[in-house]
């Protein structure tokens, strides 16, 4: 009874399986620190889990159904592999309504990535691989929590919106690159708009290692006396 409730695979089986999703971890983080590295949305964390759940579906795909029997000779003729492909492909579905862009950043990736490799671990419980489904979310859950606490790459950064309405857009460019370089920010999206009045817009999006004040942003502001209006929106 116990057996068959897969608490009894082999030691140097499960070995085998943890040393796959430990080095799927490494994989993912390798990649996501690169992309991070580079401002994308999809960074370390988002990385780590699509690997490592990947790594847990093919590992179900491959040994969860050992315990049938008559499916690689076929003479037996269903294949419950075909049931755990629909439901990674269903999953999908559920994720993208979850990802939505707010300006100039798109947010709900991780948690998208979350609810696909919580299906890939109920998978590997429903085949009986129980050992590798716990070590699966414990993975996954430590990425989330140490990954929050300690943040790296572009997770480190925040992201600010920032909009103006200037009088003279020429020598506000100026202004404003060399601002930029003193609270050492980098621009992630823009947008200039001059208008037929004379006047100029400005929809800049910046990240940065701390969150923009509001007297960083005052002191700017009264420094230039070409600004007519502007605005800080922090976007995470």
């Amino acid at each position: 009874m116990l057996k068959d409730l897969g608490l009894f695979q082999p030691v140097d089986q499960l070995l085998v399986f943890g040393f796959r999703l430990l080095l799927s971890c490494l994989c993912g983080a390798a990649i996501g620190f690169e992309r991070s590295k580079r401002f994308k949305e999809a960074g370390i964390r988002t990385h780590i889990i699509v690997c490592i759940g990947a790594a847990l579906a093919m590992i179900i795909s491959k040994y969860g159904f050992e315990d049938l029997g008559g499916i690689l000779d076929g003479s037996r003729a269903s294949d419950p592999a075909r049931v755990a492909a629909q439901v990674v492909t269903g999953i999908s579905f559920l994720g993208a309504g979850v990802i939505f862009k707010n300006g100039g950043t798109i947010k709900g990736l991780t948690t998208a990535a979350c609810l696909w490799v919580t299906a890939s671990i109920g998978l590997a419980v429903g085949a009986g691989m129980i050992v590798i489904g716990l070590l699966a979310t414990i993975l996954v859950t430590a990425v989330q929590i140490l990954l929050h606490r300690f943040a790296v790459g572009s997770d480190a950064y925040t992201a600010n919106r920032l909009q103006f309405t200037v009088k003279n857009g020429y020598g506000f460019n100026r202004s404003l690159t060399k601002q930029l370089e003193e609270w050492e920010a980098t621009i992630a999206e823009s947008k200039v708009d001059r208008r037929k009045d004379g006047t100029t817009e400005y929809d800049i999006t910046i990240r940065r290692k701390e969150e923009l004040t509001y007297d960083e942003m005052k002191a700017f502001m009264d420094a230039h006396g070409e600004i007519l209006s502007a605005s800080n929106s922090p976007l995470r």
